[in-house]
């Protein structure tokens, strides 16, 4: 019998509120925050981000070594830096299934 053993890093969530009138603050950072998202997802680091229906919140799933890595890659977004996400918060993820 073989037991093959798949070690893989932590998930975490990121929930994160946005600002008022986010579709009109947004557009000047909007190409740049989404080139970012890309080159995270293409290394690995981010597994899916989206706003809520309502335009209030933001949430993703980071595929990382440590929340600090988290909250690195959130800080050097666009959207932190300008004040389009105002607030946020990084909580390990246990994934069941």
């Amino acid at each position: 019998m073989t037991i093959k053993i798949n070690i893989k890093m932590p998930k975490y969530v990121m929930w994160g509120s946005y600002c008022d009138r986010v579709l009109e603050k947004r557009e000047p950072f909007r190409q740049a925050h989404l080139a970012g998202i890309k080159q995270q997802k293409e290394a690995g680091l981010i597994v899916t981000i989206g706003p809520t229906a309502d335009l209030s919140k933001v949430f993703a799933i980071y595929d990382a070594p440590d929340a600090e890595t988290v909250r690195r890659a959130i800080e050097s977004d666009p959207y932190w830096q300008h004040g389009i996400w105002t607030e946020y918060e990084v909580k390990e993820w246990i994934q069941a299934f």
